[in-house]
């Protein structure tokens, strides 16, 4: 079953076109992966998806609904979520109040709203974090932060925006490893991200994208061994 179309999705910038004509199915319970070189119109994208951004045409379809243009709190309410690759929490406030302001989206009175985000805080394994200033945590923790913020709204679908940046090696596998179950428990995942091992180990389908357009989409060993993939993005190094 699909739940998300794009079809001829674009956006432009005072004559710049950061999104061309993008045409993509993704089907329910799906790990897709999205990779390109900076400037490729990835986030772009996700801004489009979300509803951070009008598209200049095209259409988005989310569990058989026209979605097109509405706003970002809108979509979100519809089940797909994104996070962000620039982290901003309220840095004055717990880590439990965070979480829970999300929280009072799905679930009105206070005390239901804490009661859900401390279970979302401990399925991110931030529960030592529970009463921290947000300011204080590192950047791991302020990741998995960024993370329990949207799985609070409790998303169909999850837009993921390089959430293993900055993370050293001993970080990035239990976030990889969280992905994973998260996936596995049926949330559909769409994943920017440049670590091509992570890619490659948790996606089903790998969407290039290059100068805005669609590049390749496909199975991703079969994509990353593309020569065209190789030649505008990965690199002779790689191959």
């Amino acid at each position: 079953m699909t739940i998300l179309e794009v079809k001829g999705l674009v956006k432009s910038f005072s004559g710049l076109t950061a999104v061309n004509d993008i045409n993509l199915e993704v089907r329910e319970h799906e790990f897709l992966g999205i990779v390109g070189p900076n400037g490729a119109g990835k986030t772009t994208l996700f801004s489009l998806l979300s509803g951070q951004l009008p598209p200049s045409a095209g259409k988005v379809v989310f569990e058989g609904r026209d979605i097109t243009g509405w706003s970002a709190n809108k979509v979100a309410a519809t089940g797909l979520v994104r996070t962000f690759q620039l982290m901003r929490p309220f840095e004055s406030m717990s880590v439990l109040d965070n979480v829970a302001i999300a929280s009072h989206a799905r679930h009105r009175s206070r005390r239901a709203a804490r009661r859900h985000a401390l279970g979302v805080i401990e399925r991110v394994q931030l529960e030592r974090y529970v009463n921290s200033l947000s300011g204080s945590l590192p950047t791991a923790g302020l990741k998995r932060l960024e993370l329990a913020r949207a799985l609070a709204l409790e998303p169909r679908l999850l837009l993921l925006d390089e959430v293993l940046a900055g993370l050293v090696p001993a970080e990035r596998a239990p976030m990889i490893e969280l992905l994973r179950e998260l996936h596995t428990d049926g949330v559909t995942v769409m994943l920017i991200e440049h670590i091509m091992t992570a890619v490659l180990a948790l996606s089903e389908r790998l969407l290039v994208m290059h100068e805005g357009a669609q590049l390749a989409l496909g199975e991703p060993r079969a994509v990353v061994d593309d020569p065209v993939v190789i030649e505008a993005y990965l690199g002779e190094d790689y191959a």
